[in-house]
């Protein structure tokens, strides 16, 4: 017997729920009549070896394209620009857009904290399906949705149209908010970003908050609520979760230098290069060297500065220690190592010890509390 796209939803749901994903009954709803292969389209993209295969619906049985809808997955649907339907075989590059994981959806709306009422500006419609589930919680009116790709914005638009719901939906820079629906009781943004926007601050009601996740050219990932305080300051702490969104298109990385093992000045680290390897660790190497890339081997960790072209590597030493060499303007394996020397000395805990401060004039993210070991977000 054929499966249903609405026996697949109430599926998902209960797979959510046992997961400890879907706590929330009015969250359940909305994803058991948000009907997600709307919104995948006639085709994406999963991996393959080193590219992306484009997967088309006609292809398969309807069957197996369902269950692939309805998987806890996230199915990139843009590689480079070029959509899956586009596509004309496997591509290289790296995913533009996505369709998100049904999980990690539910996760940021339930962190965000909406209630009945609550006015929601969403950061990246993409495909439109979470703006769809936003819609299903809040009603139309109070969700509002910026899209900055102005294809992906249409083909959302005529998608979430579809589903039977009207938001105002907007193309443009989702840094800077939409002032015209402001104030917005929550910002949620379906993208990561290197720091808060100052829009977003302004756009943003005292005690509402800001669900985003911060990461960078390092492209390490962590997941916050900010909550804004009358005298104009968001806080919040980072929760932990070991999730990632693609960056903003403008706070993206520009072309990296090439790698060059420059000898440069040498000497034994003082930490073991292995801890970037960890969640937390990557995460603290990227606060203390914001403006660099990691590029890791089987056998070395290199810093690569797209700013000053500064360069920092590492190699196995004798008696199982490590060398570092550096080059260029910035001491990059100095302030990362610095960054993680404070981190193992805290006890090396995990992302929720960390929280982060924003106003207007200065960002910070803090260890233990705001009077802590801090680092400087980029502007």
């Amino acid at each position: 017997m054929t499966t249903t796209a609405a026996s697949l939803r109430r599926e998902l749901a209960d797979t959510l729920a046992e997961r400890g994903h879907l706590t929330d009954p009015v969250w359940r709803a909305a994803i058991e009549n948000a009907p997600r292969e709307l919104f995948l389209g006639p085709s994406f993209y999963r991996p393959s070896g080193t590219q992306w295969e484009p997967v088309h619906h006609d292809q398969l049985g309807v069957d197996e394209w369902l269950h692939l809808v309805y998987a806890d997955t996230t199915w990139v649907t843009q590689v480079d620009g070029t959509d899956a339907a586009d596509a004309p075989g496997p591509l290289a590059g790296r995913p533009t857009s996505s369709s998100t994981l049904p999980s990690l959806v539910v996760r940021m709306l339930e962190l965000a904290g909406l209630r009945d009422g609550d006015k929601v500006l969403e950061i990246g419609t993409g495909t439109g399906y979470s703006t769809v589930v936003l819609c299903h919680r809040l009603g139309d009116k109070l969700v509002f949705s910026v899209e900055y790709d102005p294809g992906l914005a249409a083909l959302a638009a005529d998608r979430i149209h579809a589903a039977g719901f009207t938001p105002t939906l907007v193309t443009g820079d989702g840094l800077q908010g939409h002032k015209d629906g402001a104030d917005y009781d929550a910002i949620v943004a379906t993208c990561s970003v290197r720091s808060i926007p100052r829009s977003w601050l302004w756009q943003l009601r005292d005690g509402g908050t800001i669900t985003t996740t911060i990461s960078g050219w390092m492209l390490a990932s962590g997941l916050i609520r900010l909550t804004m305080g009358e005298d104009g300051t968001a806080t919040g702490r980072f929760t932990g979760d070991t999730i990632g969104y693609m960056l903003a298109r403008p706070h993206e990385r520009p072309p990296r230098p090439p790698v060059i093992r420059h000898p440069g000045t040498t000497r034994a680290t003082l930490v073991d290069p292995n801890l970037i390897e960890t969640w937390t660790g990557h995460f603290v190497a990227q606060l203390a060297a914001p403006s660099a890339e990691l590029v890791s081997t089987s056998d070395s960790v290199i810093l690569v500065d797209v700013a000053t072209g500064s360069q920092a590597w590492t190699e196995p030493a004798g008696g199982g220690g490590w060398t570092v060499h550096q080059h260029g303007p910035l001491p990059l394996w100095d302030q990362v190592e610095g960054a993680l020397a404070t981190w193992k000395e805290a006890g090396a805990p995990d992302q929720s010890a960390f929280g982060m401060s924003v106003t207007d004039d200065t960002q910070t993210v803090w260890l233990g509390e705001p009077s802590g070991p801090s680092w400087h977000l980029p502007a």
